[in-house]
């Protein structure tokens, strides 16, 4: 396959790299960059681990080209560390208890960061909106949602557990593990 050079924007900081035409993002920030938070889930955009931020708007790395964010500003969870502090969403995340094994964790808080930076103070079904493509195995999404309401500053409304995915209270279609999005 032809390669060619690339620049990117990764976390603020400028990376030239040869890449094949048909790279996926997720590849070329793992496995070039060295940026291991970004995780390789489904391989088909179903759970949202791979979630990073393309320009502030999330954008899943395994079904994104790298030469389609090409001259784009690109963060990955690692780029949210700033002078070796934790964002917000990450204290938040931590000091609530928004995870459990951490798999999923980079790509919930850059898709909350998302909708945090286009909209600082969301309603519950906003959050749960925003985390609609993002599919945790381990928890019930109640302190993932608390996490992303702390982080907003907001206070924090009761978050009904209803048994549902974010992604269920959304309407998304295939809701369920292994569905479409």
């Amino acid at each position: 396959m032809a390669k060619r050079l690339l620049t990117l924007w990764v976390n603020g900081r400028e990376h030239s790299l040869a890449a094949a035409d048909g790279a996926l993002l997720i590849d070329v920030l793992r496995d070039a960059l060295q940026l291991t938070g970004t995780k390789r889930g489904c391989d088909g955009g179903e759970c949202g681990a791979c979630t990073v931020l393309v320009n502030d708007r999330p954008r899943l790395a395994c079904s994104t080209l790298a030469v389609q964010v090409e001259g784009k500003r690109v963060e990955t969870i690692e780029g949210q560390v700033k002078q070796g502090s934790l964002s917000r969403l990450q204290k938040a995340f931590h000091d609530r208890l928004g995870a459990q094994c951490g798999f999923c964790t980079p790509g919930m808080i850059m898709a909350a960061e998302g909708l945090l930076r286009r909209n600082p103070d969301p309603t519950i079904e906003e959050i749960r909106s925003a985390l609609g493509g993002n599919l945790c195995r381990c928890t019930g999404y109640v302190k993932i949602i608390e996490s992303v309401q702390a982080a907003a500053g907001g206070e924090l409304e009761p978050v009904p557990a209803h048994g549902r995915t974010p992604r269920e209270a959304a309407g998304h279609a295939g809701a369920a593990v292994g569905g479409t999005r």
